[in-house]
């Protein structure tokens, strides 16, 4: 745990009290804050109390006293509508701040030469695979790497500070617009596409709040701008026009004068004063799909520029396993695969892994988005057949029917994945892929999208075990006889 050794002696207000509240609670009262926190809900409170998180109820607080708020970053401040403990904080001048403030005056704190290096990430998409990526190059080029924020752990919850350990830290637009002091030798804008717009407005507050992850930089560090969209474009010039940091624009689809871009699946390495082809992405099987070549070229700009070897980061690239439940290559039957996919609870996030593969079985299915599956239609050529289950199964059987796509509603992913691997098996198809891929949301039979791709995961594997022990058991009879 990081303790908040800047904020001793104040009186510091912590409301939320889900993961990160109660990792910000007690890193500050370890620090020596005087801490008061609270929840709306009760059963929450009493969980935060278990954890030694010391309780303050700041309906009735005199915020005269508080020295800072901070509030859990899925608490409104201002939009939708202000929280009322946001209302109280700005009727009596407190400052609103979250986790990721704490943490970065820490840091800050610290003499320039023994601060740790921070490499942030933000983006609407591939925050968490690149972070991720980031993280493994770092560990397989023997350095700390601490990988938290708005994925895994908490950033209060990671070892505590050294010289020569590596921050890298996902950052959500929400943490970003509460975050003030926060100076990354790195930082990384993947892409903007529409999103919590309910939170920020419109997409001009959006941008502005994702943008925030470039306010402290100065010339000795890097910017990382994903040009492959418009916003990244127009971010990209507005930096290099004010000419006191290094920009490093990224592309996952067209060569670029300078910076890292990825053409036909081969990322080049133009930050060095040349152009130099470092590694072939369609060999890295963590990365299936084009969506995850901007995510490739992102994570070697990063670390390329705090100094790691190219050909060291390439290498640990085509060693990266790939993320949980993110198009996660599980195993094999035959020329058959496996991928667990079970992040993409909706159409769009499907799209990525409709169009990375052919000769799809795919599995899809549970409680239904907004929308469907219409828009997956020019996508459905890839598929083989499909196994509904969940409650979105009849709805989706009427779409793939009319789209004269061949379905079965299997019910249960059981069910579904012991079809799809007979069919595909069976059928005469080039390398097929048995892909669950659901387009919904989990909670009709299970409790969240991880439990889901747990679960195909595990009935994935039990049948690559028996196929190889089928297969063992024939070459052994074949051999004997």
């Amino acid at each position: 745990m990081i303790e908040a050794l800047t904020f001793k002696g104040d009186t510091i207000a912590v409301f939320g009290l889900g993961r990160s509240g109660i990792s910000a609670a007690l890193s500050l009262q370890a620090g020596g804050a005087k801490v008061w926190a609270w929840d709306d809900n009760e059963q929450t409170r009493n969980t935060a109390s278990a954890h030694g998180v010391k309780l303050a109820d700041l309906t009735s607080a005199d915020w005269s006293e508080i020295d800072a708020l901070v509030l859990s970053p899925g608490v409104p401040h201002e939009l939708p509508e202000t929280h009322w403990s946001a209302k109280c904080a700005k009727d009596a001048d407190v400052p609103i701040i979250c986790d990721i403030e704490i943490f970065a005056r820490e840091v800050m704190a610290r003499a320039p030469e023994r601060r740790p290096k921070i490499i942030a990430i933000t983006g609407t998409n591939g925050k968490s695979t690149t972070t991720t990526l980031i993280g493994h190059i770092l560990s397989q080029c023997g350095r700390d790497a601490q990988v938290g924020g708005n994925i895994g752990r908490g950033v209060l919850d990671l070892d505590s500070m050294h010289d020569n350990a590596f921050y890298v830290l996902e950052l959500s637009s929400y943490q970003l617009e509460r975050t003030y002091s926060l100076k990354p030798n790195a930082s990384v804008f993947l892409n903007l596409t529409p999103d919590h717009l309910d939170r920020h407005g419109d997409m001009k507050g959006y941008e502005a709040a994702k943008a925030r992850i470039f306010d402290n930089q100065t010339r000795e560090d890097a910017a990382i701008i994903g040009v492959d969209g418009p916003e990244g474009k127009s971010a990209c010039t507005r930096l290099i026009a004010k000419n006191n940091r290094r920009v490093l624009p990224i592309s996952g689809r067209r060569s670029l004068g300078r910076g890292v871009c990825v053409i036909k699946g081969k990322l080049y390495n133009v930050m060095d004063k040349r152009c130099e082809m470092i590694v072939d992405l369609t060999k890295a099987v963590g990365l299936d799909g084009e969506h995850n070549w901007q995510n490739a070229a992102a994570a070697f700009a990063a670390v390329r520029a705090l100094g790691l070897d190219a050909k060291a980061i390439g290498r640990a690239i085509l060693s990266f396993p790939g993320l949980e439940h993110r198009m996660e290559n599980i195993g094999s039957v035959g020329s058959a695969k496996y991928v667990n996919d079970s992040k993409a609870t909706n159409a769009d996030a499907v799209a990525q892994a409709l169009k990375s593969y052919d000769n799809i079985y795919w599995i899809a299915g549970g409680v239904a988005k907004e929308g469907g599956i219409e828009s997956l239609t020019p996508y459905f050529k890839n598929i083989n057949r499909a196994y509904l289950i969940g409650d979105a199964a009849p709805d989706f059987m009427a779409t793939l029917k009319d789209k004269k796509i061949p379905a079965k509603i299997s019910g249960e992913l059981r069910m579904a994945i012991m079809c799809a691997t007979r069919d595909a098996l069976a059928s005469k198809a080039k390398n097929p892929v048995i892909l669950l891929s659901p387009a919904c949301a989990s909670f009709d039979q299970f409790k969240n999208f991880e439990i889901r791709g747990d679960e195909f995961r595990k009935l994935a594997l039990e049948i690559v075990s028996i196929y190889d022990r089928e297969r063992a058991n024939a070459a052994i009879v074949k051999g004997a006889a």
